[in-house]
């Protein structure tokens, strides 16, 4: 069975609008990033729905780079390789922040807190190794991919402009939280949800009339072909 690519590109848009949906729902009345927290059933579903979420937002900004690629050039391939890497990233941390880290919260609550500060551009007590590193890349290129690839969307005007810009405001504004207090942490993730909810909109319209240009025009040559079919019948 063959998919049309206007199918998967639909796909791909409702796949944005459902992770943005899920980032903007998982903020509200989300518990204090504390060490209490971590060990709480809300927790662990707040983070599943986030890890589910870096899936769906992968998917959709790769269809929606698949459908602008050739105006956005090799700084919009760039930027979709840098949010594709942060979204990556930040799938294993939540997948971690979902199973594992609230077991390390029982045997090692102060690595499990050191990860938390880490994770909101804090400096961490003491040492929590490799995820230092992890935690930071993850915001860098969630920040300059989300940057460079709303910018870049933006300019190419396949798609809503509006919500390409809002991702690109609304990325590169996370930089602040590292100054802000914590309870700027959940407003701030609001404007990066409804840019993707906007893009996968968008993306899923664009294909929708797409696909129904091509059917009239199959239809066009189908009606073309039959009286051509007929004068050969006759002929033979």
């Amino acid at each position: 069975m063959t998919v049309p690519t206007t199918r998967l590109g639909q796909a791909a848009g409702i796949a944005a609008a459902v992770a943005g949906a899920i980032f903007v729902l998982v903020q509200i009345n989300h518990p204090p990033m504390e060490l209490a927290s971590i060990t709480t059933t809300d927790w662990m579903l707040r983070s599943t729905a986030k890890t589910v979420m870096s899936a769906l937002a992968l998917a959709g900004i790769t269809g929606i780079y698949l459908r602008q690629r050739s105006r956005v050039g090799g700084l919009g391939l760039a930027g979709y390789v840098a949010l594709a890497v942060g979204y990556l990233l930040m799938f294993g941390t939540e997948f971690l922040a979902a199973f594992v880290l609230p077991t390390v919260a029982k045997t090692s609550p102060t690595y499990a807190v050191d990860v938390i500060v880490t994770a909101f551009g804090g400096s961490p007590v003491g040492d929590i190794g490799a995820m230092s590193v992890v935690l930071q890349a993850t915001g860098a290129f969630y920040i300059l991919g989300g940057l460079m690839f709303g910018i870049t969307t933006f300019r190419a005007g396949v798609l809503a402009r509006w919500a390409a810009a809002l991702l690109a405001i609304g990325n590169t504004a996370t930089i602040a939280l590292a100054v802000l207090p914590d309870a700027y942490n959940r407003p701030f993730a609001v404007p990066t949800g409804i840019a993707l909810m906007g893009l996968g909109v968008s993306l899923w319209r664009d294909q929708r009339r797409v696909a129904q240009r091509e059917q009239i025009g199959s239809v066009g040559e189908d009606s073309v072909a039959a009286p051509a079919n007929r004068l050969q019948v006759s002929a033979s």
